[in-house]
């Protein structure tokens, strides 16, 4: 008996050879049909990114929100002829722009990746590099329940991070979003700002990966996370291409991720190598390549600091993780930014060069470098190590712009003993005070030191300087652990541990609780971050109009600490009546600081509600003022800038049962080697005190102190 239409009949086993073997296709091989009714549209098959027809609406989160606006600047981009790219029959398409990267899976290795696989932001967490760039060891556990008798987090509930509705009531509700104008060409101040943001939610995300309080659907992650809710949030700056110099990059700037390189403009792609753009030219319509990373992936010779040659994409030929065991090798293809880089080649158009350097801090990451102009020399094809043809570019460096791989080679060579610093006076004026070297240099005059002073490497109290309220230190056993409320020192921060795994600052507090000498807990425990000496090579060098200076021959990011403020602690009448004429070495709490430098993160970004607005004020109870004129460490050779790079936090931490505060400094933003480090010394109530600043910056008070 015949089935009916619509029902599932099963035949008898006599009505089929059950050795015969079927034919069969998976379903994703086969063409897909679709209804066309007289009384329905069309279907209608257009990129993501339109245009769209009349009656057809683009679909978020490939144009806009659904039920928002198109903006201008949108639809500008929708229609702009140089941004397209080709497609299977030799014509061009309008390419994917950057969009949240929650749209799609984590992403795999592809064979056109021209990046180091263990870079941060290059590779999935299967390595175990948690969201903070870093390895990270041991099994997370499952999120912790907290009973009705521990420790409770006040005015603060969280969700997913990566909502996008998150996103949207912090444009509606802040002033974070950027101008149209700001979104298509930045300044250095528009690029500043968007890095400051980028790293605020990225240290956010991690703290909360590292205290198992994220969300079961957060991946590790935090970069890509954080990228993706700046992207929907708009949070962005040169999202336009184009040739040569990004607005407010400059040349020597250092980044940690390389979302960081898409949020700026200066290298879209988060894991490709070549980044490229449609131009209309003599000969029609062809690609240009705009920029590349040489990070290692593939046969590169990148030690020249003015010549890198540098090899195509695809072929499966890269190295160590990079290469794709499953997948042949073969020959590369004059496709897409091979393509793009050959086209580059005849033009002759000027090519930005971001270098991807290994950390030396953590040999599974690298720091990418942001290189200057290249052009490509000359290009050819090659035979590969694995045997397979590949094209390689010889790109020279436009003369004439600022050291900076080759500042990095320099640094290498010292650390290394094979070339002596020019001008090296000391080679470590601490005398073995810190464990590591500081040393002194001049290579600007015959002045052969600073005045003498003792080396100091903490603070001094000549009598108890108590809080009101001591604490009296955690009862952790080894080390505290993030997200454990009964540790004191974490309640007293409320409830958060103050550092991500790696040692970085998370947000700038009131006061931040350390543990103490008094404390059971390791002297490694990663809430001592202030107390275990300097992390990175530093030089007291002679500037050329401000006496010296201080800077680091290590990379320095953002969060990362950077030493205390070392000297006697004096009485403020005792600098009052000083008139004015010694305090060259003085740190004051009670100066004017300026207040509109914002560093923490923005809760409604990341879905966050609080009751208030996040307090970056500092409380400190007493006047605290810090004499480094006769005994001090390398904090007395900061200078002062109106637009610094470092600032300075209050940390407590309890010995012989009293609690003493400590000024601690962090970096505000990515330092990159030789770089001078600055504070805002802040001006004094009294006008006596002040002093001409020659800080150079373009929001220059004209004095501090």
């Amino acid at each position: 008996m015949e089935a009916s239409a619509g029902q599932s009949s099963v035949p008898a086993a006599s009505a089929f050879d059950k050795s015969r073997v079927l034919d069969v296709r998976p379903l994703r091989t086969l063409v897909p049909m679709f209804p066309n009714p007289p009384q329905a549209p069309p279907f209608v098959c257009s990129s993501p990114f339109g245009p769209f027809p009349s009656g057809f609406s683009p679909f978020y989160p490939f144009s806009a929100a659904q039920g928002a606006q198109v903006t201008p600047e949108a639809e500008d981009q929708q229609g702009d002829p140089h941004l397209r790219a080709p497609n299977q029959d030799g014509g061009f398409e309008t390419p994917a722009a950057a969009v949240p990267l929650r749209s799609f899976g984590t992403p795999q290795m592809g064979a056109g990746a021209h990046f180091s696989g263990a870079s941060n932001g290059d590779t999935s967490s299967s390595l175990g590099i948690g969201g903070d760039g870093f390895t990270h060891s041991g099994k997370r556990s499952a999120p912790r329940q907290r009973g009705s008798n521990s420790f409770q987090k006040k005015g603060r509930k969280v969700r997913d991070p990566a909502s996008a509705e998150a996103a949207k009531r912090a444009l509606q509700n802040s002033a974070l979003g950027l101008s149209p104008a700001q979104k298509e060409d930045g300044d250095r101040e528009v690029v500043k700002y968007v890095l400051l943001k980028f790293d605020a939610i990225r240290r956010r995300l991690s703290q909360l990966e590292d205290s198992k309080e994220a969300p079961s659907a957060l991946i590790r992650r935090a970069d890509l996370k954080s990228g993706n809710i700046m992207l929907t949030a708009g949070i962005r700056t040169n999202a336009r291409k184009r040739i040569g110099v990004v607005p407010g990059v400059e040349i020597g700037d250092i980044f940690f991720f390389r979302m960081e390189l898409c949020v700026v403009g200066l290298h879209a792609p988060s894991m490709a190598g070549i980044d490229y753009m449609i131009t209309s030219g003599e000969m029609g319509e062809e690609p240009l390549a705009v920029s590349i990373v040489s990070s290692g992936g593939y046969e590169d010779d990148a030690e020249d600091k003015d010549v890198l040659i540098y090899t195509g994409q695809g072929g499966n030929l890269g190295g160590g993780v990079n290469r794709r065991k499953d997948k042949e090798v073969s020959d590369q293809k004059l496709v897409r930014g091979n393509l793009a880089l050959d086209r580059s080649s005849r033009r002759g158009n000027e090519i930005r060069v971001v270098r991807g350097i290994k950390d030396s801090f953590n040999p599974l990451t690298k720091v990418y470098v942001y290189d200057g102009l290249y052009k490509i020399q000359e290009a050819w094809v090659e035979k590969a190590k694995v045997g397979a043809n590949s094209f390689k570019y010889k790109l020279v460096r436009v003369p004439g712009q600022p050291s900076a791989f080759a500042v990095w080679q320099s640094v290498q060579r010292w650390k290394a003993g094979n070339a002596s610093r020019a001008g090296l006076i000391l080679p470590d004026l601490t005398s073995g005070a810190e464990s590591i070297p500081v040393s002194l240099v001049n290579d600007i005059d015959d002045e052969k030191g600073p005045s003498y002073f003792t080396y100091l490497p903490t603070v001094r109290y000549s009598k108890s300087f108590n809080l009101s309220e001591p604490s009296f230190g955690c009862n952790c056993v080894k080390e505290c652990s993030a997200g454990d409320l009964n540790c004191s020192c974490i309640r007293q921060n409320g409830g958060d541990f103050p550092y991500t795994a790696n040692g970085v600052l998370v947000s700038r507090k009131q006061l931040v609780y350390e543990c103490g000498p008094s404390c059971p807990c390791f002297p490694s425990c990663k809430n001592r971050v202030s107390q275990s000496g300097l992390k990175v090579r530093f030089e007291v060098f002679k500037t050329k109009d401000r006496g010296w200076g201080l800077r680091s021959w290590d990379p320095i990011r953002s969060g990362a600490f950077i030493c205390e403020y070392a000297g006697e602690v004096i009485e403020k009448a005792k600098l009052d009546g000083d008139g004015g004429g010694n305090n060259d070495y003085i740190f004051d709490t009670t100066c004017a600081f300026d207040h509109s430098f914002k560093w923490n993160y923005d809760p409604a970004l990341i879905n966050e509600e609080i009751d208030g607005e996040s307090n970056e004020e500092y409380d400190i109870p007493l006047p605290l003022v810090i004499s480094a004129k006769d005994a001090g460490n390398i904090a007395r050779f900061m200078n002062h800038s109106c637009s610094p790079n470092v600032f300075w936090q209050p940390i407590v931490y309890e010995h012989n049962s009293e609690s003493i505060i400590h000024i601690a400094f962090f970096a505000m933003r990515h330092i990159p080697p030789m770089t001078e480090l600055t504070y805002d010394y802040g001006v004094s109530p009294s006008e006596h005190r002040r002093k001409q600043c020659l800080c150079g910056s373009p929001k220059c008070k004209g004095y501090y102190g």
